[in-house]
């Protein structure tokens, strides 16, 4: 989740979130290979081979991206390449460069501000674009507007409750369905009204955020992408390799907790990055955290990019 950067002539780059600690907890080092699994505009990219003379591949499904490769890759001919797919597929597009294991994965999960910006691609509120959110518009057949106008009550309501957390699931489908007996639901403004009309006075934050979060995070697997892609960075992480994860709702950070509470030892005193002092214990663990804490932007930081607000990190080690 990032935010635009207009005042940078060479790099079109948005903001990302809590780089400094992302790059810290990363660690990047000469000569390892690093993975930025969610490409985005690139910010975590060029971070990555600035600050080492390292390796790194990098993963997006949307082909909209490659702009921001081609920048990195003109820089870094030898050390940046983009690999085009989802990040569940990690281990086989890394298998095509002939790569099996890496020295660190990094993941911001979710969609960019670059997405929710340009608002043809449908993910933006008060746009007057047909509904859309697919991550890769090439390669995805079904669109919000397709689920809007098609799916019954049940479905919707399960989606808007599941994926959204949102309260008033069952009011907002019921008001999807009325709506679209008399004319199609098309444009994200025109559900925004809709979910906006079963709330009432003053709310903080705008009520079709969690509607349209639910048909985005459903419309793309993501919460199934982000399980594919921690099960597999136990394989594919070297020992002493770090993963570092920036979620930014509560679904996503229940995963990576639960995840890293089942996979991680969390004894860490003595701990050296290449010959970890681990206290075994019987769960066998894959990783351990070197901070146990979650980590979340400064208030400095929100409040140069307010979007950085829900975002929280993540990070762990490979024993």
């Amino acid at each position: 989740m990032t935010k635009e950067n207009n005042n940078d002539n060479q790099f079109e780059y948005h903001f990302p979130v809590m780089l400094k600690e992302v790059i810290d907890a990363l660690d990047p080092r000469d000569n390892e290979i690093y993975v930025d699994a969610t490409f985005g505009a690139g910010g975590y990219s060029k971070a990555i081979v600035e600050k080492a003379n390292c390796k790194l591949f990098a993963i997006d499904r949307d082909p909209s991206v490659k702009k921001f490769a081609n920048k990195i890759e003109d820089l870094f001919p030898d050390r940046f390449t983009l690999m085009m797919g989802r990040f569940s597929e990690i281990k086989e597009l890394l298998m095509e460069q002939k790569i099996s294991q890496i020295d660190g994965l990094v993941l911001d999960i979710g969609v960019s501000s670059m997405q929710i910006d340009e608002g043809q691609r449908g993910f933006s509120f008060d746009s007057e674009e047909l509904l859309d959110m697919r991550m890769n518009q090439n390669e995805q057949n079904i669109t919000a507007k397709d689920i809007v106008n098609n799916y019954d009550f049940e479905s919707l309501c399960q989606i808007i409750k599941n994926f959204g957390e949102e309260p008033k699931a069952k009011s907002i489908a019921r008001k999807i369905i009325n709506q679209r007996i008399n004319a199609p639901i098309l444009k994200c403004c025109d559900l925004a009204k809709i979910i906006r009309s079963c709330y009432y006075g003053y709310y903080k934050k705008d009520p079709a955020t969690k509607t349209f979060q639910a048909l985005r995070i459903h419309i793309n697997q993501e919460l199934k992408e982000l399980e594919l892609i921690l099960e597999a960075s136990k394989t594919i992480l070297k020992s002493g390799g770090r993963i570092v994860v920036v979620s930014f709702h509560s679904l996503e950070d229940r995963i990576v907790k639960n995840f890293f509470k089942k996979e991680c030892e969390t004894t860490s005193s003595g701990i050296s990055r290449y010959q970890p002092n681990i206290n075994q214990s019987d769960k066998n663990p894959s990783f351990f955290l070197k901070k146990s804490t979650v980590i979340i932007p400064t208030d400095d930081e929100i409040a140069v990019n307010n979007r950085s607000r829900s975002a929280k990190m993540r990070s762990a080690v490979k024993i």
